[in-house]
């Protein structure tokens, strides 16, 4: 039998219909857009993520999931590490690789602009670890406009 394409075929999520009843962590604000409930997904969720001027957010982890974050605007500053003690950015057009179970931490690097960004993981699950690191709160690191350090 034919699949019925026009019930199972492409869906457009629109801007306006993306949902923030998706597990946060405190410092961002995630928004859904590619789940089970909205475009039939079953093996990828898609939303965005935005990280207010000069905020980070706690330390977390995602489980086993994979995670990809497409910067759009701002620059994205990342921690990592037991201790987050490794760092570096990414700006618009940059692609971020979060791999599982990685303690990570994501920091708005400008003290004037949002962090956009576009994120894909590997699953359905809405899995956010949040950590207690004490590094986390840590003063943040200054904001070096060229990007990569570590």
């Amino acid at each position: 039998m034919t699949p019925d394409w026009k019930t199972q075929g492409i869906r457009i999520i629109r801007a306006g219909e993306l949902d923030t009843n998706t597990p946060q962590t405190p410092g961002m604000s995630r928004a859904a857009a590619i789940t089970h409930a909205t475009a039939g997904a079953n093996k990828l969720w898609a939303g965005t993520v935005v990280v207010e001027p000069a905020a980070c957010t706690a330390a977390h982890h995602h489980g086993e999931l994979e995670t990809v974050l497409y910067v759009v605007r701002g620059r994205a500053r990342m921690r990592w590490g037991d201790h987050l003690e490794f760092t570096d950015e990414a700006g618009p057009g940059d692609f971020i690789f979060v791999p599982p179970y990685v303690p990570h931490q994501e920091m708005n690097a400008c003290p004037d602009e949002p962090v956009e960004c576009v994120v894909v993981r590997s699953g359905q699950e809405p899995v956010v670890v949040n950590l207690d690191i004490a590094e986390a709160s840590a003063d943040p690191i200054p904001f070096h406009p060229a990007g990569h350090h570590s």
